[in-house]
């Protein structure tokens, strides 16, 4: 027995009884065996890849909090939570994971023989179609991989209609920024955004005084943070407020139809009441009480981006 397979043969001995028995491995070798420690290629991986070629998925893709594919789909696979010790014991062809993984997990798992791929963050749907395109490759599913590219190119068709004012509001009170996929799908969802128009970046704080002077036309809350339940934000003139799904926000890949979905739902039910401050123009003076509240002194101050991934990942 090679080196690779004693350490594997060690390691599954050593988590017997503690760890779910992985599915039932593809005979043959047309299909290298994967493990993804990224939600992101979890997803992707969930459209193109059956069980028994996906050896394990992120622990994350179980976790409706985090996951960016459906939890039920994600239960057909088997699940890791990363460890060198747990990939060891599944002895997969290859491991996909985002450009975050430990450099010293990367290093045991190269040593081991097996293959580390990496992905980052998707920021506009031509890069996430080049990575959809990529891990098919990967995984030699080049067909199922076509299928999907053209899903999200369906998706992604702009609309006609005449740009909405529009502000998403994420967790944490930050707005995307510009080249970024959140707002590119806003745009062929028909959604200007405001923020972008007022000279935000990526991962800058909307404080509710700002938002409150300055209103768009339709406000996409996806976050929980007070200032985004606040019931001002429901009393605002010409301002329609609707939830966005956070899990949303995460990810390229199939996870841009269902976007691209809930986007266009909610620009075809905008009511036809007049359009906010916002719509248009020059934006208006913050009063002396907002200049004078912290959370307007610290409208300019970049957040933690929402896409920085935790140990494991979210690129992709």
């Amino acid at each position: 027995m090679n080196p690779r397979g004693w350490t594997a043969a060690f390691a599954a001995a050593a988590l017997a009884g503690c760890t779910a028995a992985p599915p039932v491995r593809q005979t043959g070798a047309a299909h290298p065996t994967i493990v993804s420690l990224n939600p992101c290629t979890d997803a992707i991986l969930g459209e193109i890849a059956p069980p028994g070629q996906v050896l394990a998925l992120s622990h994350y893709s179980r976790d409706p909090a985090a996951s960016s594919m459906s939890v039920a789909r994600a239960q057909r696979y088997g699940t890791t939570g990363g460890t060198v010790e747990e990939i060891a014991a599944l002895a997969p062809d290859m491991v996909v994971a985002s450009d975050f993984i430990a450099p010293a997990t990367r290093a045991a798992l190269t040593d081991m023989g097996i293959r580390v791929e990496t992905f980052g963050i998707a920021s506009t749907v031509t890069n996430s179609r080049a990575q959809v395109t990529r891990l098919a490759e990967l995984a030699d599913r080049q067909r199922e991989g076509a299928a999907l590219n053209a899903r999200i190119a369906a998706a992604v068709a702009p609309v006609a209609d005449a740009p909405v004012s529009t502000v998403l509001w994420q967790p944490g009170g930050i707005v995307p920024g510009d080249n970024t996929l959140a707002t590119e799908l806003m745009a062929r969802a028909g959604l200007a955004s405001l923020s972008v128009q007022r000279g935000l970046r990526q991962a800058d704080y909307l404080s509710l005084e700002r938002l409150t002077v300055d209103p768009p036309r339709l406000l996409l809350v996806a976050g929980n943070e007070r200032g985004q339940r606040h019931p001002a934000l429901r009393g605002i003139p010409g301002m329609e407020v609707a939830r966005f799904d956070p899990s949303l926000l995460y990810c390229g890949g199939p996870t841009i139809i269902r976007a691209m979905k809930r986007l266009r739902e909610i620009r075809a039910q905008l009511s036809t009441l007049p359009p906010a401050g916002g719509a248009g123009g020059e934006p208006p003076t913050l009063s002396a009480r907002a200049e004078a509240h912290p959370a307007a002194t610290n409208f300019a101050v970049g957040a933690a981006s929402l896409a920085a991934p935790p140990v494991d990942g979210r690129g992709g």
